[in-house]
């Protein structure tokens, strides 16, 4: 849908299935392993579950019904022929009208700069002294991949474009068999790029391998759509429990069930969060104020946790231990309604109006949910997935990073590695630059630093 301040795309984020390698003109997309296999019937599902039923149930779910909804635009936008914003947004609402589609991502939006600017971030970084290999998580039509490989045809050295691969892990065979269209259009590309139809957060999808050599995985406007899990406390002093969806006596409304934390995903997540620990003497007392507070203010806590990201990062850091890291994605959302720390947005979108739900119990199949990232939190399982968080819990705190890692603005980022003049108006209004302010970059690259 279109998002919902400065920005005028988000993107389809998809969730994966069992490994095969294109062509994938007879995959069938399944439920992955990581959720369960019902929907909310007889039995309470925890809220993750609801919410990749809601979003990737193939029978029922949102982008079941709307996989043809990512545009693609036939010619990129020339920016330097616009006057200004008001220019750009008129362009903007002919080509979403024209096309009929629910978003544009911001790699289409603004090819190949897009593209060129993550290029370019991948060439300064990586070590050129190995093959480079990169993996895109939910490759879309394939505008990112091909903007990479342009690039690197263009402007690196020619031995480290031979040489190279590049994976695109993808659930949907239509979007795949776009991918190769896209990126074949040049030749040479072809031979150095596939596409993988698996679940890349089921470790049985990466043929339990562990690929030991250097690698980038990029993840563009994934990481909101993951499926996320929420917990509940009726007070500030009372234990978290776990939150699953039951249908109510009447067969039709939906409700919550409350339990004691038991989900080993939702303990790691909550452990890496730290929400119960207090280290230190301030902290007790912290704590013991805030009991004496919750008598006499007592108020209910709802914290939602990114469980689909937490274990995608466990499968990556485990198959891939080398791995560098690049990913886009919001970094808040305006006027959510929804209550809880790091709530979900879901919202309806009919004759080309959005409307908001108060609940995210309304998803029923015909509603985008979509969560801002807290990048604090990814650092954390980043640190977490890499085996360092844990080692430090036990080790001397000297002990080395595994991970260097750095959090831009998107236009810090495109400011340091894109070419923000090719997307400026003619006034000097610059989309690229100016309206993705709720948006940024996650760069994380493994170090030696290890002592």
């Amino acid at each position: 849908m279109a998002s919902r301040t400065l920005t005028c795309s988000k993107r389809f984020a998809l969730y994966f299935s069992k490994p095969k390698v294109f062509s994938c003109e007879s995959f069938t997309p399944l439920i992955p392993a990581f959720f369960s296999t019902h929907i909310v019937g007889d039995r309470p599902v925890l809220v993750r579950d609801f919410i990749w039923s809601a979003l990737y149930d193939p029978n029922h779910g949102y982008f079941s019904h709307r996989s043809g909804s990512v545009g693609m635009l036939e010619e990129s936008i020339k920016f330097n022929r616009l006057q200004g914003r008001k220019a750009y947004m008129k362009y903007l609402e002919g080509i979403y009208s024209q096309n009929d589609i629910a978003w544009f991502t911001p790699v289409e939006l603004f090819k190949p700069w897009y593209a060129y600017g993550i290029a370019e971030a991948i060439l300064r970084t990586a070590d050129l002294s190995v093959p480079l290999k990169i993996y895109e998580i939910g490759g879309g039509s394939g505008t990112c991949a091909k903007g990479i490989m342009d690039y690197l045809m263009l402007n690196a050295p020619a031995r480290v474009y031979n040489s190279m691969s590049y994976i695109s892990v993808e659930i949907s065979s239509s979007l795949a068999k776009k991918q190769m269209e896209t990126v074949g259009a040049v030749r040479s590309h072809l031979s150095k790029f596939r596409v993988e139809c698996h679940d890349a957060a089921d470790k049985n999808a990466w043929a339990g391998s562990i690929d030991q050599q250097p690698c980038w995985v990029i993840m563009l406007e994934v990481l909101d759509n993951l499926p996320h899990d929420l917990i509940y406390s009726e007070n500030q002093a009372s234990p978290w429990m776990e939150v699953w969806v039951e249908k109510q006596h009447n067969r039709v409304a939906l409700s919550e069930l409350y339990k004691p934390l038991q989900d080993p995903l939702i303990k790691r997540c909550v452990e890496i969060i730290d929400l119960e620990k207090d280290h230190n003497t301030q902290g007790r007392a912290i704590s013991a104020a805030r009991h004496i507070w919750s008598k006499v203010f007592p108020k209910p806590r709802r914290c939602w946790l990114p469980t689909g990201c937490l274990k995608l990062l466990e499968v990556l850091h485990g198959a891939l231990p080398k791995m560098s890291l690049i990913a886009s994605d919001f970094s808040y959302l305006p006027d959510v309604r929804i209550p809880g720390e790091r709530a979900p947005l879901v919202s309806t979108k009919k004759d080309g109006s959005s409307s908001d739900h108060s609940s995210y119990l309304d998803a029923k199949g015909d509603a985008d949910i979509f969560f801002p990232t807290d990048f604090w939190l990814l650092e954390r399982m980043d640190h977490f997935c890499s085996g360092w968080l844990k080692a430090c819990e036990y080790k001397s705190s000297k002990q080395g990073r595994k991970r260097r890692i750095i959090t831009l603005d998107t236009s810090s980022f495109m400011e340091e590695f894109g070419l923000p003049s090719k997307t400026r108006t003619k006034d000097g209004y610059n989309p690229l630059l100016d309206d993705f302010k709720n948006t940024k970059f996650y760069l994380s690259v493994p170090t030696h630093n290890i002592k």
